[in-house]
């Protein structure tokens, strides 16, 4: 049972009162400029690149708690790690070639490289893939805990703080808002943890109350399932929000930097979130909701005031990311869809174009988180679906020697997408052998994916078969 005291209530009140006087104070010096709207002019420095890149990171707060709960240090190395290495790879051979392409979005690259067609396809995909329905699912389900509203109350009341200031300020707006975010939820996690070990103890504490697999480091789970989860990370080179703060940066070298430097505190507030998560495991054995292990958690290890704070990181971490989801989303339909489909447009009614899109992926993100009561699935869905349809799209796209021509590209981008949806919807029919049964539907995508560009890198111009 999870009670609040008003001392709770009133910080949980002023996180949210002071991420909107952030927003709207910010957004008064947003111009209508598209770069200025949808980039804040591409002149984001090294410091708000970073604490802005981490804090949008973390939207699923409570999956890490969950995750970590069920298996231990095995959500680190498969939820961290992969992240890190693809994180590292984006920064060394992405990051200064997307800055350098002086676009708006991922659409906008295809568009140049393999035409309109492509440009849309991948923008369907792109606005399914920055879907901000699990994180407005998650804000809604911690404000319903805690004010007792019911699931479409919370769900407005949840998307209303997200988008708000959105509509005036833009990504300026965004980008500001994430930074104060950013100290939130890096101290909520920091004094669980701290208040934790003194409470409960060290290292031999959870050793004594874990079971043995949750310390060790990949959990004994197989090679097999450890390496889908190194490939679910790949999506980290199609991320569009990499790709956008890399558009808006000051230069390359600050989204080379900003990356470089985000994997670090990647790696502290995962050591942070995974540390709670196994205290969490340690002195709460028989969770029968694993995915309220942090809520739990705080409300047997924090008094009164302090709790409230931790539940304003976990806001802090959900809502930054949900904020920015949100604007990509929005972005997406403006530019991607109203902008690409009627000719005619003028950029200079992107912002306009924005604030519609922005309106539309709410209401379809409220739909959505209401229909399927599950961040779990609704993830794994849209990442088993998406992935595989545009990954080699968009490295090929920054790479020209694996470029395939346009009818290859579109025919593996359905392809991987429709094999994707209709694998997911036959598995079960395999039950009985296991072999096919553990084949993920993005791993089956993946293979259809990878054996059209194939078939097209052999029709290139200049390229004989025999």
């Amino acid at each position: 049972m999870i009670s609040f005291k008003l001392i709770d209530l009133i910080i949980i009140s002023l996180f949210f009162f002071t991420v909107l006087l952030i927003g709207f104070i910010s957004g008064k010096k947003a111009k209508n400029d598209p770069d200025e709207y949808l980039l804040n002019g591409r002149k984001v420095g090294l410091f708000v690149f970073v604490l802005t890149n981490v804090s949008t990171w973390y939207g699923g707060i409570l999956g890490i708690g969950e995750f970590t709960y069920r298996y231990g240090l095995e959500s680190w190395f498969t939820q961290g790690l992969p992240y890190y290495v693809f994180a590292f790879l984006f920064a060394l051979f992405f990051a200064k070639k997307v800055r350098a392409a002086k676009l708006f979005t991922i659409p906008d690259k295809l568009s140049q490289v393999y035409g309109k067609k492509t440009a849309l396809i991948s923008a369907f995909i792109v606005f399914v893939l920055v879907s901000p329905a699990p994180y407005l699912l998650m804000t809604a389900n911690l404000l319903g805990l805690i004010f007792k509203t019911n699931t479409i109350i919370s769900l407005l009341i949840a998307l209303l703080l997200s988008l708000i200031y959105l509509f005036k300020g833009g990504y300026r707006s965004d980008l500001y808002a994430n930074v104060f975010q950013f100290f939130v939820m890096f101290a909520g996690f920091i004094i669980i943890v701290v208040i934790s070990y003194f409470s409960f103890g060290g290292y031999s504490y959870l050793e004594m109350h874990l079971p043995a697999n949750h310390l060790k480091l990949t959990g004994g789970a197989s090679p097999v399932y450890l390496v889908v989860w190194f490939l679910i990370a790949l999506w980290t080179f199609a991320d569009p929000g990499f790709h956008q703060r890399s558009y808006a940066a000051k230069s390359g070298s600050v989204a080379v930097k900003g990356i470089l430097i985000s994997i670090i505190f990647f790696a502290l507030f995962d050591f942070l979130t995974t540390t709670t998560g196994l205290y969490a495991r340690a002195s709460l054995p028989d969770l029968s909701q694993p995915v309220l292990s942090f809520p739990l958690f705080a409300e047997k290890a924090l008094s009164p005031g302090i709790k409230g704070f931790f539940y304003a990181a976990l806001f802090a971490t959900i809502m930054s990311t949900l904020n920015s989801f949100l604007f990509l989303s929005g972005t997406t339909i403006g530019r991607d869809f109203i902008f690409r489909l009627f000719p005619n447009s003028e950029e200079r009614r992107l912002k306009l174009y924005t604030i519609i899109g922005l309106i539309i992926s709410g209401t379809i993100s409220v739909i959505l988180a209401y229909l399927i009561p599950s961040v779990i699935e609704i993830w794994y869905l849209i990442g088993s679906v998406c992935i595989p349809g545009i990954i080699l799209a968009v490295i090929s796209a920054y790479y020209p020697k694996i470029k395939i021509p346009s009818g290859f590209m579109i025919a593996e981008m359905i392809t991987a997408v429709g094999s994707s949806i209709i694998w997911y919807f036959i598995r079960q029919n395999f039950d009985a052998i296991p072999v096919i049964n553990s084949l993920e539907p993005m791993i089956i995508g993946l293979l259809f994916a990878l054996a059209i560009h194939v078939i097209g890198l052999c029709y290139k111009p200049g390229i004989r078969l025999s």
